[in-house]
């Protein structure tokens, strides 16, 4: 039952983190984490869907009041029902639309199935293939988020279930474009965030082919994305940096770190135009171009490594 259940609600399996029910009353699951010290998103519980920990990390699903079905790995929130379509939407579109005729995706982590759902809005895709470290994201998922999990159903999408770094060896200029949907770079993602990977990337894909990464958040980790920006540009020929706005993820917004390996790439200004397109969301054409507008403060803080 609900009462029996919450007992553990809000738990990260971290290191020196607390159970985070005993910061608010019962009933609700609130996220503590130490990449947004000092602050916490929290949102009523409705039921507990699922609490278990797999071979990599705590996974737990709940039905939330305001918010439908919710994912959340290590205490950390990864997609809610309401508003995960921006971040899907953008996280895809913005490089697909980027590129004049991608073919072949790779897509590491994003076992919950959303950035397959809308990749798959692109007719040109001839197939996708797809890393994800833990198979029982994916089963919950298909479980309980059949909205964005189904999808891996797809004749177009090869599903592994290994690490996307241990894939990309050895297979040179295999992939137009490159997604890396992961958690934060804390525990089994914190690879993801490493100029290694990006070297791995840069040799994975196509002439002229591009890269779109979890880029974290203007608010909480400028100096992070200052530090992946200047390495990225040190990798590829063109680094840049987006973001959208989603309201259950740290301070309501989340970036993305994209890099093209052709000089000719401009992100700022799509290239294509998607047949389905009055059918998104989040996404369009301005949207897209305004993603790139970023605050003057973040202006200041990129100058050497982006321009604004």
């Amino acid at each position: 039952s609900l009462s029996l259940s919450l007992s553990g609600l809000g738990w990260c399996w971290k290191k020196n983190c607390q159970p985070t029910m005993d910061k608010l009353k019962a009933g609700w699951f609130s996220e503590i984490g130490e990449m947004w010290p000092g602050q916490a998103m929290s949102l009523e519980i409705k039921e507990v869907l699922e609490d278990f920990r797999s071979e990599y990390q705590h996974i737990q699903v709940f039905d939330t009041k305001t918010y439908g079905k919710m994912l959340v790995l290590d205490g950390v929130i990864q997609c809610t029902e309401r508003d995960e379509f921006s971040y899907q939407e953008m996280l895809a579109h913005v490089p697909m639309l980027s590129h004049p005729d991608p073919k072949h995706v790779l897509v590491v982590g994003g076992g919950d199935g959303g950035i397959v759902r809308e990749l798959l809005k692109h007719e040109c895709i001839e197939k996708i293939t797809m890393c994800e470290l833990d198979e029982q994201v994916v089963a919950v998922s298909k479980k309980h988020l059949p909205f964005m999990a189904s999808h891996l159903e797809d004749e177009k999408v090869d599903l592994r279930f290994m690490d996307g770094c241990e894939f990309m060896d050895g297979r040179k200029n295999s992939f137009d474009v490159i997604i890396t949907d992961s958690s934060d770079p804390v525990g089994p993602a914190s690879t993801l965030f490493e100029p290694r990977f990006y070297e791995r990337c840069f040799a994975s894909l196509k002439s002229g082919g591009l890269l779109a990464s979890q880029g974290e958040c203007l608010w909480l980790h400028t100096d992070l994305i200052r530090n992946m920006l200047d390495f990225c540009q040190k990798i590829f020929p063109v680094a840049d940096y987006a973001y959208t706005t989603i309201p259950t993820y740290p301070s309501g917004q989340i970036g993305f770190i994209l890099c093209s390996k052709s000089a000719d790439t401009d992100f700022r200004k799509p290239c294509r135009t998607l047949a389905v397109q009055d059918n998104l969301r989040y996404y369009n054409p301005a949207v897209h171009t305004a993603a790139f507008v970023l605050p003057q403060f973040a202006n200041k803080l990129f100058e050497g490594v982006r321009k604004p």
